[in-house]
């Protein structure tokens, strides 16, 4: 069974969600992610039930929180980081996200043209006698 005692002194220069600078993530970090998601559910359920918020500031705050939420799981669960042995993972992470943000803003918008490029109901109607 393999110990996780950290390797030198220097690991108050390592990044979050490491342990021992080869990119495993000891118990302490997958607690502190795991707590770090949990608050931030809950945050996102209490945003989004808040009388408190309008409606866009509920979805602003649901959406900042998503993002955090995202971001803790990179570093503290899939364990990506900046340094210099990442740099693969980095790229098909940013070619992942181009493709689903080009994905998303596609399916939006052609939801946001499909009305106004619709057929009346009427004619639609008149089509099928």
């Amino acid at each position: 069974m393999t110990s996780h005692a950290p390797v030198s002194s220097s690991n108050a220069n390592l990044t979050p969600g490491t342990y021992d600078g080869r990119g495993h993530g000891g118990v302490r970090g997958y607690l502190v992610g795991y707590a770090a998601s949990w608050l931030l559910t809950i945050g996102s359920f209490a945003a989004a039930r808040s009388p408190v918020l309008t409606p866009y500031s509920a979805t602003a705050a649901v959406t900042v929180l998503a993002i955090a939420q995202m971001l803790v799981h990179l570093i503290f669960f899939l364990h990506i980081s900046t340094s210099p042995n990442q740099r693969t993972n980095i790229l098909a992470l940013g070619t992942t996200m181009f493709v689903v943000l080009l994905v998303v803003a596609g399916s939006l918008w052609i939801m946001s043209h499909l009305q106004s490029n619709m057929m009346p109901v009427d004619q639609v109607m008149r089509m099928q006698r």
